[in-house]
């Protein structure tokens, strides 16, 4: 959606940046939590730490799913009455979390959260983009992000404490306040916008595409939590790369399709998404990867495994004026290819680490893996974005938030696949800790090596691509 260039906004309320900061808060907060308490859960639940991926996948999933709706979800019902239908499923989804009594009714109500979640910042967003006048949303847009980047730096610590001195089920109970807060404050304060015309929604491509996401994810978590026949996963594989291919044919004949075809004709596009999508199977799989690693391999508590991953977070916030330079001074071709294959080499090198490595090694490993990190969600986001132009910008930034979702859902999906192959038939209770760090070393190299693949697809890029780039292009992904 674009802001208007009209001078037209009457004055906001001061309190809506803060109302959408804080609704930003609770969901980036929650999504890095529960990664760090995910081996204390499989104790309660009586699960395997390996088996817990379904929590953290259901969740992305459901937000790839909607965010393309959440849009013409704002124009037909009114963005307030979206949004606080937002907060009120994200925080009935923590409610459900908190109550449950297995694993699947964990995995059942955080799709619920997920439906909350996907609705609440794209139509934040919104509501911003509508009540202040273009000159204004720089600000105002940059105000609003702040809080959301503290939470990778305070969800892990947060998480291990939480679990260490009261339980996991306060991982979810904590959104609760919050989330009744901020229902009330965004009735009394955010503007109605019931006033847009909603276009008609293609929901048969909505159909087409979500069912693409959910098999192919569906496809790689059969090779490992739920141990389906190689038959059933071809078949579910086979399943998404026909629904990929049916919505691309119904695209092709669609005036108003959710995702246009126009955009892949935009090469640096076209090169950005799929660059994307390879290079976060890999990083993206890390958060949830890592702080298993370091409790169920290192044995490290709660705490300090979530402590242990704060140099990660601080380097990622403070690489950001580095990845602007960067990108001022080289081609994407020469930062994306060079910075990817070492973002590959990095994940593959956790394998190098055990107990026997210096703790202050580690956290300075973690730190300029943050850092090559963040330099590189940077520099492919921009380049996606960067040549999109009137009514195919907003559709391209839908898309881009899909891919985001949906490559780091496959890659936990695709991580811990791996490694329950590495563990082979063995119950996870039986492994010897030797056994168990080999099987995570060996997990690491394969989404390493994914990640290097990555490298291949930039350099397809053009030596001038993204030229234009300036301080207002580059996006802080």
């Amino acid at each position: 959606m674009q802001p208007s260039d009209t001078d037209t906004h009457t004055t906001p309320s001061p309190m809506i940046p803060w109302i959408i900061a804080i609704a930003f808060f609770m969901q980036m907060l929650d999504g890095t939590i529960l990664n760090t308490a995910l081996p204390v859960m499989a104790r309660s639940l009586h699960e395997s730490p390996l088996r817990m991926q379904s929590t953290v996948i259901a969740y992305m999933l459901t937000v790839a799913m909607l965010i393309p709706a959440s849009g013409w979800l704002a124009d037909r019902f009114g963005s307030r009455r979206i949004f606080q239908t937002a907060i009120l499923l994200f925080s009935l989804g923590s409610l459900l979390c908190a109550l449950s009594p297995t694993l699947e009714w964990l995995t059942a109500s955080r799709v619920v959260q997920g439906i909350g979640g996907a609705l609440m910042l794209p139509v934040g967003r919104l509501i911003i983009l509508r009540s202040y006048p273009r000159a204004d949303l720089v600000r105002v847009l940059g105000f609003v992000t702040i809080p959301g980047l503290t939470g990778p730096l305070l969800g892990p610590i947060l998480g291990g404490w939480i679990v260490e001195v009261l339980t996991w089920h306060w991982i979810f109970l904590i959104n609760l306040p919050i989330g009744l807060a901020g229902f009330l404050v965004a009735g009394r304060f955010l503007p109605a916008g019931d006033d847009v015309a909603a276009l008609p929604f293609d929901w048969k491509g909505f159909v087409l595409f979500s069912l693409a996401m959910v098999t192919l994810s569906f496809s790689l978590q059969g090779l490992g939590e739920l141990q389906l026949a190689h038959a059933q996963v071809l078949l579910l594989l086979l399943l998404g790369l026909a629904s990929l291919a049916a919505y691309w044919l119904h695209a092709s004949r669609t005036d108003e399709p959710i995702f246009s075809l126009a955009l892949f004709r935009i090469h640096t596009f076209s090169l950005g998404i799929l660059g994307n999508m390879f290079a976060r199977l890999g990083s993206g799989a890390m958060p949830f990867l890592t702080p298993l690693f370091f409790q169920t391999a290192l044995g490290y508590s709660p705490f300090k495994a979530g402590l242990t991953m704060a140099p990660l977070a601080l380097a990622a916030m403070s690489a950001k004026p580095a990845a602007t330079f960067l990108l001022r001074r080289y081609s994407y071709r020469q930062v994306l290819t060079i910075n990817t294959f070492l973002l590959g080499i990095m994940i593959a090198g956790f394998a190098l680490i055990s107990n026997q490595v210096p703790e202050w090694i580690i956290y300075v490993y973690l730190a300029i893996f943050g850092a090559v990190n963040s330099i590189q969600f940077t520099a492919m986001n921009t380049l996606t974005l960067i040549d999109l132009g009137g009514n195919l910008a907003s559709s391209g930034n839908s898309l881009l938030s899909v891919v985001m979702q949906l490559a780091m859902s496959l890659g936990i999906a695709a991580s811990a696949a791996l490694l329950n192959g590495f563990v082979g038939q063995h119950a996870y209770q039986q492994l010897l800790p030797a056994q168990i760090l080999s099987a995570f070393h060996a997990t690491y190299v394969c989404i390493g090596i994914m990640s290097i693949i990555a490298v291949m697809i930039f350099l397809q890029l053009h030596p001038h691509a993204g030229q234009k780039t300036n301080s207002d292009t580059v996006e802080e992904h």
